[in-house]
């Protein structure tokens, strides 16, 4: 693992294989973004016949496509292997170039390394023609969580470890595109409210979704009740 890169890549492949046999029982923020994907593909009257589902866990978003041929690609074996596709890291992409029309995305891009590049990599890709649509979070994902591990840690412990990673906000995110040389880039955002009554439920959670920790420099220390 180069040490100048903000994620653990085995780590966060780890984590996928260990969420994808329960994936469906905490997929409910993935299931919006493909829902909310499915609603935009649908205005565009053009047909696609090569698409990539990257980031595919459990492979809905590639579902519904007739008349095309669906690749899906995961940074986790596991996902990668049940939907008959590819395991590789969207920062390291293994398809010619121009090979897809149509480039979807769902809840995988915020734990990229190389997140420009993998733009990038994508747009190289693409034919085109092509079309790329994507959602991940991003702007203030798990602040109030971030927040409180901080006052908790500083209040027990004097100090506090890295635990939640920071996102990309909507603005960086047009400003990435344009770099990466998309035309027409377009970058919304969407607030969605979602409420734990404990930690441990929010942990839980993360835990079944693969979303824990994948930070190079997390803190190993665990967090202890008082805290």
């Amino acid at each position: 693992m180069d040490q100048a890169e903000p994620f653990d890549r085995a780590l966060r492949r780890q984590r996928r294989d260990r969420a994808a046999a329960g994936f469906a029982d905490a997929a409910f923020l993935r299931a919006h973004m493909v829902e909310e994907l499915r609603f935009r593909l649908s205005a565009v009257s053009r047909r696609f016949t090569d698409v990539l589902d990257l980031g595919c866990a459990d492979g809905a978003l590639g579902q519904g496509l007739p008349g095309a041929r669906v690749v899906a690609a995961d940074a986790g074996f596991a996902f990668a292997r049940a939907a008959g596709g590819v395991q590789c890291d969207e920062d390291r992409l293994p398809f010619a170039d121009g090979s897809f029309d149509l480039v979807l995305s769902a809840g995988a891009l915020h734990a990229v390394n190389d997140l420009p590049g993998a733009l990038t990599l994508i747009r190289r890709v693409l034919r085109p023609d092509g079309l790329f649509l994507a959602a991940f979070v991003g702007g203030e994902t798990l602040a109030r969580t971030r927040a409180a591990m901080l006052a908790g840690e500083v209040a027990v412990r004097g100090a506090a470890g890295a635990h939640v990673a920071p996102m990309v906000d909507v603005r960086a995110a047009g400003d990435l595109l344009r770099r990466a040389g998309f035309a027409l880039p377009v970058a919304d955002s969407e607030r969605v409210t979602v409420r734990y009554d404990s930690l441990p439920a929010l942990a839980a959670d993360l835990r079944a979704m693969g979303e824990t920790s994948i930070l190079a420099a997390r803190s190993r220390a665990s967090l202890r009740r008082d805290v």
